[in-house]
């Protein structure tokens, strides 16, 4: 088939990477969201899947909006059968959506009908899922509702990031995403609507939702630092400075810190939660690099009974 791939961040580009090495189809263009700015100089810059396009030697579209007139007549002049899709970042129209003659099939990164929305690792991670996956489906004008072609599935190992789990699924759903456009060209893939039942929403995690709530359980404090590393990044406040939580652990066998209380010893920086302790392993302080835990509380010299958190 002729294909027009629609993504931006860099976990599209493994999927991109596998449609061009396919030898039963043609990346004809790629779509992707305008250049933004980027870095302490705010210069604008192209996205990951517009560069990886451009260094295979593919035409970039990069519309202000779906929707726009240049865009849309220069998708029907090339006339794709297909659009494939992963994480481009923009709803697409009624009137985007009828131009390639077998539609526009995403590949999200979770068991649909779970987790509909934009961050479906995120949130698999902090609800404590133990198996998540990747699906493709054909995309209708509702959110991460239409019918699905294939899914595969993946173990959300117990320290998973939801960086790590997302690279996982990038790498695995391109196979998958390969796997259905072959499918739909050959006509031995048909996709099956989704079940009315077992619908969650998975929002766009803000800055505020990654605050850490020391009165939470320490198992839930563990799930809220790795669902938002790397992005938003879990945070607390220390000395009414924003501290940010790279990573943290569950110590089960000590329940005598208050919630937020810390505790240093020599090599090891300790937390109350709402049960027992976490251990802060790496934290990064307001305006520093990333640290070791033990080095940052060397270094602000943490007083008995001091508390994280507002």
């Amino acid at each position: 088939m002729k294909l027009v791939f629609a993504g931006t961040p860099e976990v599209a580009v493994p999927a991109l990477d596998a449609l061009i090495a396919s030898d039963r189809h043609e990346v004809a263009a790629v779509v992707t969201r305008p250049d933004a700015p980027a870095g302490r100089g705010r210069r604008l810059v192209a996205s990951p899947v517009a560069e990886r396009a451009e260094e295979a030697g593919i035409e970039v579209l990069k519309p202000a909006r779906p929707r726009d007139e240049d865009f849309l007549a220069r998708l029907r002049e090339i006339a794709p059968d297909c659009c494939p899709v992963v994480a481009y970042g923009a709803l697409l129209p009624k009137e985007t959506l009828a131009v390639p003659a077998r539609g526009w099939v995403n590949l999200h990164f979770s068991l649909l009908p779970a987790w509909r929305g934009a961050a479906p690792v995120q949130h698999s991670i902090m609800a404590g899922d133990e198996v998540t996956g990747a699906s493709t489906f054909l995309i209708e004008e509702g959110l991460d509702s239409g019918p699905v072609y294939g899914v595969l599935t993946e173990e959300v190992r117990p320290t998973d990031t939801s960086g790590d789990l997302l690279t996982r699924l990038a790498f695995a759903g391109a196979g998958l995403l390969v796997a259905t456009m072959d499918g739909i060209e050959d006509g031995t893939l048909h996709a099956v609507p989704q079940p009315a039942e077992g619908v969650t929403l998975a929002p766009k995690i803000t800055v505020e939702d990654a605050q850490v709530q020391w009165s939470a359980p320490a198992l839930r404090v563990d799930r809220v630092v790795r669902g938002c590393t790397p992005a938003p990044g879990a945070w607390t406040l220390f000395r009414g400075e924003r501290l940010k939580l790279i990573q943290a652990v569950p110590v089960l066998d000590r329940a005598d810190l208050a919630p937020g209380e810390l505790s240093a010893a020599k090599n090891n920086v300790y937390v109350g939660t709402g049960s027992h302790a976490v251990e802060l392993l790496w934290v990064q302080p307001q305006g520093k690099k990333p640290m070791r835990a033990a080095d940052w509380a060397r270094g602000v010299r943490i007083a008995h009974g001091e508390l994280l958190g507002s």
